[in-house]
């Protein structure tokens, strides 16, 4: 049997180095006189093990990372074709504690398959809820998405169902499905490695939706900052064309449905779905006024379900193994899985897939292991740019939308960045409103005036001005850009800088020239 060896061609593990150890494996093999077959798989999401090789032995298959260039001569000298032990030896993958412990049901592929490979895909169960979708009526479709209790894993957490159930319900001579993959929030990535590691899933969760809703066009509009990922996507979508999985006929139903590959203009604030839509058509991404609702006039004024990657990804383990089976996941109206994004000062950073419910501390502590100086964990800030900063007092919240929002937090696109004791949250307030100010469509004043007198004030309070002048003015400044903004950029910028204020006081405080001499 011809060795296969697995080497991760995802953006991560390639920015880790991955391409210089497979030129390196390709090398050694060559030189050896070996024939093997290299598969350039997803990344498993244990990005401190990247690059992490893997290799299937008669045992199934055994790990190695990370690994480098120069370490790929002692590995064959080792054995590693046959799971030989190596300093690098990881053992089998899904029991490296990190993998081991993980609920895996949207990434259950991830990294295990080949992400372009359509036979692997269906052997590791793809297919099995479009199969079942294109059995049943749009109507009992929705039903089961409703009764699963999928939520909108963008940032607001929206019941899908419901959003699908009104665009079903609305006459239209055509609708849309738009797959919303500007991932453009800090410490996430949950999106991308879908999308270069198991893309086939996101297609087969467009195709039911389309289904589900009476769509026959699907768009996946991809940030221009993942050219990785916009190529994997448009590949995996000829593939599935070419193989009935999509087009006229939908896996040889009377159901059709197709979708294409958008590339984003590079702006944040097209991640909001109604500035997204003005991009697709070709205008400059500006946030619409609603209603109308875009389920209602949406894309090109026809009726259109927006939905994030990772919510789409989600619907045919639904469809597949049903609704009961995935509720029976999570907390309170949060049911299912949520892919974590660990990220920023600590020590073990990567995807960590797991039920709803999970707390704060246990996401840094104990899975990513505290920070990577090594120094006290100071803040996590949750949900992106425009999350709340949580000190370690909070951190026996649970990941549970209504359990963050109690605490003036959001959950977002469930990334989380770690922040040791050196941080100045005074500077992580001031970079909240600049980045609100930079990224401002510029559509309504709370936001585009609002985020750059935000900036202002707090300059003046890091110079000492006037300090609870200072404070005052922010605190009521963020109240009108809370209520008073159009969308989310301008809505929810106050959360990182009201939590900072609130629960790191004394870094908004500086300590006055005169006092700091004696």
């Amino acid at each position: 049997m011809i060795p296969r060896i697995y080497i991760p061609g995802d953006s991560g593990a390639l920015a880790l180095g991955a391409e210089r150890v497979a030129k390196a494996v390709r090398a050694e093999l060559a030189e050896r006189g070996i024939e093997a077959k290299i598969v350039r798989n997803g990344s498993r999401g244990a990005y401190f093990l990247e690059p992490m090789v893997e290799v299937a032995t008669a045992n199934g298959r055994v790990a190695y990372g990370p690994v480098k260039p120069s370490d790929v001569k002692s590995l064959f000298d080792c054995g590693f074709l046959t799971g030989g032990h190596h300093k690098r030896w990881l053992g089998a993958p899904d029991k490296i504690p990190f993998l081991a412990k993980q609920t895996r049901l949207t990434f259950a592929r991830c990294g295990v398959t080949d992400p372009l490979s359509l036979d692997h895909y269906k052997a590791h169960g793809g297919l099995n809820g479009l199969q079942n979708a294109v059995a049943m009526t749009p109507a009992d479709i929705v039903k089961q998405v409703t009764e699963s209790g999928l939520r909108g894993r963008g940032g607001a957490g929206f019941p899908t169902g419901i959003k699908w159930k009104t665009v079903l319900d609305t006459s239209a001579d055509r609708k849309y499905i738009v797959c919303n993959a500007d991932e453009g929030d800090s410490g996430t990535f949950a999106d991308r490695m879908i999308m270069e590691g198991d893309p086939f899933v996101l297609i087969e969760g467009m195709a039911i939706a389309g289904i589900a809703t009476g769509a026959t066009k699907g768009f996946i509009y991809i940030r221009s900052e993942y050219p990785h990922a916009v190529a994997v996507m448009q590949k995996a979508v000829e593939i599935a064309r070419r193989a009935g999985v999509l087009g006229v006929i939908v896996l040889g139903s009377p159901n059709s449905f197709d979708m294409e590959v958008r590339v984003g203009a590079g702006a944040y604030v097209c991640g909001e779905e109604t500035a997204l839509l003005d991009s697709l058509e070709g205008k400059r991404g500006q946030v619409r006024a609603k209603p109308p609702l875009p389920a209602h006039k949406g894309l090109f004024g026809k009726p259109t379900v927006i939905n994030n990657v990772i919510s789409l990804a989600s619907v045919p383990v639904i469809m597949d193994k049903g609704a009961a089976f995935y509720k029976d996941f999570g907390m309170g109206r949060s049911r299912g899985t949520i892919p974590i994004q660990i990220a920023g000062n600590v020590k073990y950073a990567g995807l960590y897939e797991a039920a709803f419910g999970i707390t704060v501390g246990e996401i840094v502590d104990d899975i990513g292991g505290g920070t990577a100086t090594g120094r006290p964990v100071k803040a996590v800030q949750v949900g992106g740019p425009l999350g709340a900063y949580f000190p370690r007092a909070l951190f026996d919240t649970p990941f549970d939308y209504e359990a963050f929002a109690a605490k003036d937090g959001l959950i977002g696109h469930a990334g989380i960045v770690v922040f040791d004791d050196s941080a100045d949250m005074l500077k992580q307030a001031r970079f909240a409103m600049e980045f609100c100010a930079i990224e401002s469509c510029g559509k309504c004043t709370p936001c585009r005036i609002g985020s750059t007198r935000g900036v202002e004030v707090l300059d003046r309070l890091a110079e000492n001005i006037e300090p609870e002048k200072q404070i005052a003015l922010v605190t009521d400044l963020c109240n009108t850009m809370k209520f008073g903004s159009l969308c989310a950029l301008g809505g929810f910028t106050p959360y990182p800088v009201m939590s900072a204020l609130n629960h790191f006081p004394d870094d908004f405080r500086p300590t006055p020239v005169a006092e700091a001499a004696e």
